[in-house]
């Protein structure tokens, strides 16, 4: 199993926080999700700072390693209206405080995102939708300054509702690096058209944080599992299959009046579904007994899960989302991130490239791409990280090119060598769509270049590919 699974705060909400962390570690979580609230960390107390290094101190010596800021408190910013102000409303500015001091507490706690959502519409959902554009835009601003992810969760009946919602607002805003997902996974079955195995497949890496229930179609109502119809099993191995890393806990904040026996129930039913000990899952765990094994256990993953591309029917040479084994090799190189120090980290991943065929190579590359993601590059490695991405750059298999031109390079590569990583990409036939943050990096000194590359193609009588011609009608 990649990720860990944790139980939310608001739970427990007769519970004294310490008393509820206690409960939810003798349990067997290694993970909580914590909801800011009055009695449980409030952000507004005077004396927050203190209580921020309490609650750091707690979780540590309780080993719950993963963590998530959950900022759905009710009546926590208006003892009237049981969540306004939102995103939406006409004066947003409280809500956007609220969530500046969310990112500020999970950055102090190294937590791995903080989870928010649009709010109910009250007016015309033109006017909604800029609001929230304009409102996730400004929360945006303190995330990059903090460094901290931010993952939306669409929530029925509210403005976004469906996980489609906020791929969308996603691409309206730049496809910002530090917005993702937090998927429930009862919302799934509740108001998606498809199911939340096919709902996490879609999220696919954007997915940073994952609330656990059941539900019934078309009814909103947080259920323990069994009583609804969501497919357990097939959702967790569903997050194992994309390489999900992150915190998967559970989410009923009505059954607070018998939260240590709903969690004990809710843990016990989880690792009853929890997908069978797979050769993945087993090289894992060895990597993390002994990380060295990792050079032996690279050449293997092709023979041991496959080699099928991820999204075969839109993408079938996985070029965009790269294949089965590219996953599993990424998910390798983010358990070797978490056992060894940067700078072996560098020397590791340089060797596994070095000595590696063209997949093992693809591997090291969509690895270094979930670093970026996961937030666990260091300056050594990034230095690393570099050379290698040039040296596949200089190769002409295009899918070692696609995988060079992900996250990574974008984040990474210096303006001139990502503009000539561009227009590799077009030259070999790589579809821009695999170029990570395009819209964000592109210049006018790229579109000049592809502008020219387009010259010399209709010259000497030779399509220009499409993707490459909308960049430039984009510029104008």
């Amino acid at each position: 199993m990649s990720f860990s699974l944790g139980y939310g705060t608001n739970g427990f909400s007769n519970h004294r926080l310490d008393d509820a962390l206690a409960v939810i570690a003798d349990l067997g979580y290694t993970g909580v999700a914590l909801t800011l609230d009055h009695d449980h960390l409030d952000p507004f107390a005077d004396d927050l700072a203190r209580q921020v290094d309490h609650v750091a101190s707690r979780l540590s010596a309780l080993g719950l390693n993963r963590v998530v800021i959950e900022t759905g408190a009710r009546y926590l910013l208006d003892p009237w209206r049981k969540h306004s102000p939102t995103l939406l409303s006409d004066d947003p500015a409280l809500r956007i405080d609220f969530l500046a001091k969310a990112l500020q507490i999970a950055g102090d706690l190294g937590a791995d995102c903080v989870s928010f959502w649009s709010g109910v519409s009250t007016v015309d959902n033109g006017v909604a939708w800029s609001r929230l554009r304009e409102g996730v835009a400004a929360v945006l601003e303190h995330a990059a300054r903090l460094n901290v992810r931010l993952a939306m969760e669409p929530e029925p009946g509210h403005l976004v509702q469906h996980l489609g919602q906020v791929l969308d607002l996603r691409k309206e805003l730049g496809e910002p690096e530090l917005f993702g997902v937090t998927l429930d996974v009862g919302h799934c079955v509740a108001v998606e058209p498809v199911d939340a195995a096919e709902c996490v497949r879609l999220a696919g890496p954007l997915l940073w944080n994952v609330q656990l229930d059941d539900m019934l179609p078309k009814v909103h109502e947080h259920l323990e599992f069994g009583d609804g119809q969501l497919d357990l099993p097939a959702t967790l191995a569903a997050l194992s299959e994309i390489g999900y890393a992150g915190l998967a806990a559970v989410e009923l904040p009505r059954h607070s009046h018998a939260a240590p026996d709903t969690a004990r129930r809710a843990f016990e039913a989880l690792t009853a579904a929890l997908p069978e000990d797979t050769w993945l899952t087993k090289a894992e765990s060895r990597i993390r007994e002994k990380p060295s094994v990792i050079g032996s256990l690279f050449p293997a993953v092709g023979r041991e899960v496959g080699r099928t591309a991820l999204q075969p029917e839109t993408d079938p040479q996985g070029l965009i989302h790269g294949t089965v084994d590219d996953a599993a090799r990424s998910r390798l190189i983010g358990v070797l991130s978490r056992q060894l120090p940067p700078a072996d980290l560098a020397v590791e991943l340089g060797e596994l490239y070095r000595y590696g065929d063209d997949a093992e190579r693809r591997g090291v590359l969509r690895g270094l791409n979930k670093l970026v993601q996961d937030g666990a590059l260091d300056e050594k490695v990034s230095g690393a990280g570099q050379l290698l991405v040039a040296d596949a750059l200089r190769a002409n298999d295009i899918r070692l090119v696609a995988a060079a031109m992900g996250a990574f390079a974008a984040r990474h590569l210096e303006p001139h060598t990502w503009r000539h990583g561009v227009l590799k990409c077009v030259f070999v036939g790589v579809p821009l769509a695999a170029v990570a943050e395009l819209e964000t990096r592109a210049d006018d000194e790229l579109r000049r270049m592809l502008a020219d590359f387009a010259d010399e193609r209709r010259a000497a009588g030779r399509d220009v590919p499409a993707d490459a011609l909308s960049l430039l009608k984009e510029g104008h």
